[in-house]
C-alpha cells in the first residue's frame, strides 16, 4: 500500500479543519479521514494529528491494517473510531464486527438484520442513493423512513443518514443530492448528515453536513480503486 508523509498529513489535517470551521461558521462538523488504499501508517498519521475518526471501505483491508497498527511503535497504539463507509456484503459483517464503531453504509433490510445478529445495538447511518445512479449504494429516497424504522425496531442506534455525491461532480446535481439528504434527515428525525468528500466539501457543509469524509485532501491521490464490495 502507498505510504504517507506524517508531517504533510498533519499540515493537511490542520488546513482541512480550518476550512471546515470557516465554511461551517464554527458549528460542530466531524472530520472522518478516509484511509482506504493507504497502510496503517496513514491511520497513525491522522491520529497523531488529532483526528481519531477514520473511514474504511473494504473489510479485508480494514482487518489487515488494524492488525498492523502500531507494529513499529514502542508503546501501545491508540485505536481510531472506525467508520465503515463502503458497500458491504452481509457475509463480511462477522469478520469486522469487533473493529467497526459506526456503520455508515446501511442500505437494506438484510444488512440491518445481520448487524442485529453480529453487532447488537450498533451505531448506524442509513445510506440513501440521492443521485439516482444505479451503480451507487444506498436505499431509494422513498424507502428511507421504512429502513430507518427497521433499524430502530432492530435496536440499532440510528445516528444519521449518509450519501455520496454524483459521480459526474456536476455542481447543480451535487446541490440537489445534498439538499435531499438534509431534508430526509430532518423528515425522519435524525441529527447526522454524512455527506461531502474532498471535491464537494463546500457544498455539503452549505447543506448542513455534520460529518465529512475526506481522503485526497489529507493524503493525496490514492491508488486506483478495486472493483470490490465489502
Amino acid at each position: 500500500m502507498t505510504t504517507v508523509d506524517a508531517f504533510a498529513v498533519a499540515r493537511s489535517v490542520e488546513s482541512v479543519r480550518a476550512r471546515i470551521c470557516t465554511l461551517g461558521g464554527g458549528r460542530a462538523i466531524e472530520l472522518i479521514a478516509v484511509t482506504k488504499g493507504f497502510g496503517a501508517d496513514a491511520i497513525e498519521a491522522v491520529i497523531a494529528a488529532g483526528c481519531t475518526a477514520i473511514g474504511e471501505n473494504y473489510a479485508q483491508e480494514l482487518l489487515t491494517k488494524m492488525a498492523n497498527l502500531g507494529e513499529d511503535a514502542a508503546s501501545e497504539p491508540v485505536h481510531p473510531e472506525v467508520h465503515f463507509i463502503g458497500r458491504l456484503q452481509t457475509n463480511k459483517v462477522r469478520m469486522i464486527a469487533s473493529l467497526v464503531d459506526v456503520w455508515q453504509s446501511v442500505d437494506r433490510v438484510s444488512l440491518v438484520d445481520e448487524l442485529a445478529r453480529r453487532a447488537p445495538g450498533a451505531r448506524v447511518f442509513v445510506q440513501v442513493n440521492t443521485t439516482g445512479e444505479p451503480a451507487k449504494g444506498g436505499c431509494e429516497p422513498a424507502a428511507t423512513i421504512a429502513l430507518v424504522q427497521h433499524c430502530r425496531d432492530a435496536q440499532m442506534r440510528v445516528e444519521g443518514l449518509m450519501t455520496v455525491g454524483p459521480t459526474s461532480s456536476d455542481v447543480a446535481a451535487t446541490h440537489a443530492a445534498f439538499a435531499l439528504l438534509r431534508k430526509l434527515s430532518d423528515d425522519v428525525g435524525v441529527g447526522g448528515c454524512s455527506m461531502g468528500m474532498s471535491a464537494d466539501l463546500d457544498i455539503a457543509i452549505e447543506h448542513g453536513a455534520t460529518h465529512v469524509r475526506i481522503g485526497n485532501a489529507l493524503f493525496g491521490a490514492r491508488p486506483q480503486p478495486r472493483a470490490h464490495i465489502g
